[in-house]
């Protein structure tokens, strides 16, 4: 069958699989997660051995160590995949919830009640464990889901594909209420977002470029962020212990995700005496940095940066460094280099937290923290689907409850309008 036909089956079928999603019990819903969860521990000897043949493709295409490791499936990507199940199974159902009830004066009563967005599109790269946290976020939501992973992770996701649709089966569940594209073709990619009319939903989650590629491409709303461009703002007066450990942490513990620091500012007024330590600290980290006329005139053996730096999502151990006159100037600074993901201000002056707070155009604005903790279990969610800079439907990180929408219940006594 050609690829197009396959993926509009396969969109069909998840339409008709939603109308029997959205009026799953929340008990249905956990007992089949759960399901996927002893799945997953009790076949992880098969997982893995489809995982291998993906590593040893993985290795002949010469893709880099760091996307390798995130291909790999380990004993403990099993665990911790089994475990976001189980999490997700004690999280509060969101489907059937309503807000506060209002009165209008002919005594019409209108509340909102969530419900499931209907199905939903996920195309992402490498990590395999996403298919899992994709696959239980949207079934808690009460979601069919179309699963299209990278084509290096092929053999991977098809065998989780398998114990997913198993667990559905075995359930009395649609099996087509978790769908993966059982193919590496881009056009695959292609018909998937031209599925208009039983697609509600597409979330890319992966490089900018694929990312772009499916804004550009899609018949169907896209949630997305394109990068993090995330900075740390060290304003005048702040406690430089505080500082320097919450700059070191957002840059160097995990370098090459979406939430680490690109950008340090810094206040000219603490500049000669913050920069030189924090510099000495980087650097024992293997961070290169980058800075302005002004910080590399503190820091003579740095590199100046360029105007491309400042808009640079590094995803590695180099940084941009810029001295500004005030907060007035950081927050211009993110405001034109930023991509509304995540920022953070160290300061000890409640008016300017405040004002940083409030001025700040990001998904996330950290005071005196990390911006290491824009992610979904960081921040209470459980799992999460991803970060999300659009502003329509979700900002931000993305939990079970951002994978549905309201409609408006009206309950009267035979109101007529008049």
């Amino acid at each position: 069958m050609a690829i197009e036909s396959i993926i509009t089956e396969m969109a069909k079928a998840a339409r008709a699989a939603s109308v029997e999603m959205a009026r799953c019990s929340s008990h249905k819903k956990n007992e089949v997660l759960l399901k996927i969860a002893e799945k997953i521990e009790a076949d992880a000897e098969r997982i893995q051995a489809e995982n291998r043949k993906d590593l040893v493709r993985a290795e002949e295409m010469g893709l880099s160590a760091a996307m390798i490791d995130r291909l790999t499936v380990k004993d403990a990507t099993i665990q911790s995949m089994a475990r976001g199940l189980r999490e997700v199974a004690q999280q509060e159902d969101p489907v059937g919830a309503m807000t506060e009830t209002r009165t209008r004066p002919n005594g019409l009563q209108v509340s909102k009640m969530r419900i499931p967005l209907g199905v939903i599109g996920i195309i992402y790269e490498s990590r395999p464990n996403v298919t899992i946290d994709a696959a239980g976020l949207c079934f808690k939501a009460g979601n069919a889901v179309i699963l299209r992973g990278g084509s290096e992770a092929l053999h991977s996701n098809q065998a989780l594909a398998s114990v997913i649709a198993d667990a559905l089966r075995e359930t009395g569940m649609p099996e087509k209420a978790v769908q993966v594209v059982p193919m590496r073709d881009r056009e695959a990619v292609t018909h998937l977002l031209a599925q208009e009319e039983s697609i509600d939903l597409i979330i890319p989650r992966g490089g900018e470029g694929l990312i772009r590629f499916v804004v550009e491409h899609s018949k169907i709303p896209v949630l997305k962020h394109y990068k993090g461009v995330c900075h740390v703002y060290v304003d005048e007066g702040a406690d430089p212990d505080m500082a320097e450990a919450i700059s070191f942490n957002s840059k160097v513990q995990r370098p090459g995700v979406c939430n680490a620091m690109e950008t340090l500012l810094v206040h000219r007024a603490v500049a000669n005496r913050f920069l030189p330590a924090m510099a000495k600290k980087f650097a024992e980290a293997g961070v290169e940095l980058r800075g302005c006329p002004e910080t590399c005139a503190i820091l003579p053996d740095i590199k100046a940066a360029t105007e491309g730096d400042w808009y640079e999502e590094y995803v590695d151990l180099i940084l941009s460094v810029k001295v500004v006159p005030d907060m007035d100037a950081a927050i211009a600074h993110m405001t034109q280099y930023g991509s509304a993901h995540t920022e953070a201000v160290v300061t000890q002056d409640y008016a300017r937290a405040r004002r940083f707070v409030r001025e700040t155009d990001s998904s996330v604005v950290l005071v005196n923290a990390s911006t290491r903790f824009n992610d979904g279990g960081e921040l209470g969610l459980g799992a999460e689907i991803g970060i999300s800079t659009s502003k329509l439907h979700a900002f931000g990180p993305m939990g079970v409850e951002d994978l549905t929408t309201t409609k408006f219940v009206v309950l009267g006594d035979g109101q007529i309008r008049q």
